[in-house]
């Protein structure tokens, strides 16, 4: 007798319980692809946004032309340039107030980029939560469904007198495919998930050392106490 071994065919003859195991592991596939899909590019985009960014910022553009650059798109900025511009708007606005001290400056300034930086962040984690609730999750849903399988072929058996590996194997197999979707939603996603935080952690890191070098150019402005700087290429050596 030859049995048809095709994922369809097993989740057609599954049992209720297996084959709502089954769609339930399909859907968090079809969602977590779809989201590694969308944050790769995502941070694609910001990567490159960052060092066009970064390129002319170091290029001997001046600050203030930057900002109004960037006042001008502030609803589309990201990444980098949106910790430029909320840094840089916090500094003029400090500065338009007078007879206030250069520490009250830089922590003002300070505190502006790294409000932007957080948020930011909170745009690079986003969904990423999903994704590691699939690593985590699918395979233990994988294998409640081959446990119930399991659990609802051996039952079948106590009706029968004399059980054959035959009868049993059909139902095994189709148990044991939960298991294997299961790990198939998230093998991906734990990997996906993994490779993201490490990109962010090394983006954080890269933000946390473009506002150290923005906060010394700042203050050597207020302490020149003059309206715009041009930076060189030589103070900088920027390096994709």
């Amino acid at each position: 007798m030859n049995y048809d071994a095709s994922v369809l065919n097993y989740f057609l003859n599954a049992g209720i319980v297996v084959k709502c195991v089954m769609l339930l592991l399909i859907g968090a596939s079809i969602f977590s692809w779809a989201f590694i899909i969308q944050r790769a590019l995502y941070f694609k985009w910001l990567r490159r946004d960052t060092h066009q960014f970064e390129r002319q910022f170091w290029s001997g553009e001046e600050l203030n032309r930057l900002y109004m650059q960037a006042e001008r798109t502030k609803r589309t900025l990201g990444g980098l340039e949106s910790i430029f511009h909320a840094g840089f708007k916090e500094f003029l606005r400090v500065k338009k107030q007078g007879q206030i001290t250069l520490e009250h400056v830089i922590e003002n300034t300070q505190r502006a980029m790294r409000v932007a930086e957080m948020r930011v962040q909170d745009k690079l984690e986003s969904r990423l939560s999903f994704l590691a609730m699939v690593g985590s999750i699918s395979p233990y849903v994988g294998l409640f469904g081959t446990v119930w399988g399991i659990m609802q072929s051996l039952g079948a058996l106590a009706n029968v007198q004399q059980a054959s590996v035959s009868m049993v194997a059909p139902g095994m197999s189709e148990a044991l495919v939960a298991t294997a979707l299961g790990l198939l939603a998230a093998i991906p996603a734990v990997i996906a998930y993994n490779r993201f935080v490490a990109d962010i952690t090394l983006l954080m890191n890269h933000f946390t050392s473009f506002q150290d070098e923005l906060l010394n150019i700042l203050v050597r402005q207020n302490q020149a106490n003059i309206p715009e700087v041009k930076l060189s290429q030589t103070e900088y050596d920027y390096t994709e």
